[in-house]
């Protein structure tokens, strides 16, 4: 049914305790140029994110690499800090890696140099191998010239705004990590290891991603043979890990755009706007495969195509999922974001599970699945999560369950979603709004009338239908979403709301 489709005035904070001062070497390092100003804007709340070079360069990134270490060091309680660090194919981020490795290794930690792989191995990298902490250097799906962090604490935890990017953008206007031709005395105390600087470690986790990813989903090697599979990973990084999966799992593959090329020659990875899926919705209705699928830059987010070459809504994905988990998992928890459909609450409640409804977001989700020992999280936007003690999207895992799904079933992919096409879908509109938060107030006025949720914006449920208000984080827009129980009615409701939020 319808679904459209800095200043540097200050000195740097002591991270480290007086006693291991006295063994310390004096280092000679290169002089590095300091920036004058840290621009807040680029520490979001998701990620620390911008445009490179003139929001983010190597010295900023030197800077948040140690940063990074002081934050860490604060909540762990701990000196001598290993962390993994990944990177995507942007022409970047070489240069953005060189100078957060730098940082950290000048703050006595080493590092564990995983190279290209997607941000969902990073967060298994680093809970697989007990580091205290991870970064990957990505802008995920935005174009070039954007690069940024996304950064993670002990067992792949995410720092969000509240959690960690916010503390050091605070701490960055207030103290410079300067690189110095030699460590003075009162510098010093930046380093451990009797003055020895961290090391680099390259490590392969590739085989052990792959590996792990089967055994979760219960797959064997070469079990689909007779299924045929179209994938566009948009240049991006997550290419070569997709084939392999492909080639494990023993498919046919039809492949577009899955050599990494960080000027992503064929579209943008963001495989949530339309026309980036147009060739590979262009291959499926020629080769007619038994699914196809899209990724974004840094593999963390999966868009699923039906054999008709339709896209499915995440939250679909979402009640698919979470049918298939509860099998196993019968009286457990599943999140679902608050754009979600309906269709998914109702699917875990009638499957025997406890549906939680929770904020946008990947850190956020992340966390309130660890609270509520939840086995399995969904977003409308494509991130799927899995319990089990990793609590980190896995694409692939959703990928292998839905295969197996449509062999067991003997059914066309099209078929095991129909069930879940119940209502009419406005998806995410967006408005522009200078005040935001009174235009919410407003709404909230005027639909008294319905049952209120804020936990993100303003949702208001009635017994036709729903809508979802809540302002961006980073542009004046609002974000609207409607859903109803008939096309006629989400179309008079999406026009109703539509001019409120409009009216000045």
């Amino acid at each position: 049914m319808g679904r459209p489709t800095i200043p540097t005035e200050k000195p740097i904070e002591i991270c480290y305790n007086k006693k291991a001062i006295r063994s310390i070497k004096i280092l000679k390092m290169k002089k590095v140029n300091l920036r004058t100003k840290t621009p807040p804007e680029i520490f979001r709340l998701y990620d620390i994110r911008g445009i490179y070079p003139q929001d983010l360069d190597e010295e900023l990134a030197y800077q948040i690499g140690r940063c990074f270490i002081c934050f860490l060091r604060k909540k762990q309680k701990k000196k001598k800090l290993k962390i993994g660090i990944a990177r995507d194919i942007r022409p970047s981020s070489p240069i953005l890696f060189k100078g957060f490795s730098e940082g950290i290794r000048d703050e006595g930690c080493d590092i564990v140099d995983f190279g290209l792989i997607t941000t969902p191995m990073l967060y298994f990298a680093v809970s697989y191998f007990g580091y205290n902490g991870g970064a990957i250097i990505t802008a995920s799906h935005n174009p070039n010239p954007w690069n940024g962090l996304k950064l993670t604490g002990e067992k792949a935890v995410p720092l969000s705004g509240n959690t960690g990017i916010f503390w050091m953008r605070n701490h960055l206007a207030k103290h410079s990590f300067s690189k110095e031709k030699t460590l003075s005395p009162s510098t010093v105390r930046n380093v451990i290891s009797n003055g020895a600087r961290g090391k680099i470690i390259k490590k392969n986790i590739e085989r052990t991603y792959l590996n792990l990813t089967f055994k979760l989903a219960k797959v064997k090697k070469n079990e689909f043979k007779t299924l045929n599979v179209a994938v566009d990973a948009g240049n991006g990084v997550a290419g070569p890990i997709a084939l392999k999966i492909l080639e494990k799992a023993g498919t046919n593959v039809y492949p577009l755009y899955c050599q990494p090329d960080g000027s992503f020659p064929n579209h943008v990875p963001d495989p949530l706007l339309k026309q980036n899926l147009g060739d590979i919705v262009a291959l499926i209705r020629k080769k007619k495969p038994t699914l196809g699928f899209a990724l974004d830059g840094d593999g963390d987010r999966i868009v699923f195509i039906d054999e008709m070459g339709r896209a499915i809504p995440g939250d679909l994905i979402t009640a698919l999922m979470a049918r298939i988990i509860l099998r196993d998992k019968f009286g457990e928890k599943i999140l679902y974001d608050i754009r979600s459909s309906n269709v998914v609450r109702e699917v875990i409640s009638g499957e025997g599970g406890v549906p939680v409804c929770y904020k946008i977001g990947h850190a956020l989700i992340k966390e309130k699945m660890r609270r509520e020992k939840a086995v399995f999280a969904g977003e409308l936007s494509g991130h799927y999560y899995l319990g089990k003690n990793l609590f980190y999207e896995v694409p692939f895992f959703v990928l292998l369950k839905i295969l197996k799904e449509i062999k067991e079933k003997g059914a066309g992919f099209s078929n095991l979603i129909k069930p879940y096409r119940k209502y009419y879908h406005s998806g995410e509109i967006n408005f522009e709004v200078e005040n935001k938060e009174r235009k919410i107030r407003e709404l909230k006025n005027l639909y008294s009338n319905g049952k209120i949720l804020e936990i993100d914006g303003l949702r208001v449920d009635f017994k036709d239908w729903w809508f979802l208000v809540r302002p961006s984080h980073t542009e004046p827009l609002l974000r609207l979403v409607i859903e109803a129980k008939t096309k006629k009615l989400m179309e008079k409701k999406k026009k109703e709301l539509s001019k409120l939020i409009s009216q000045t």
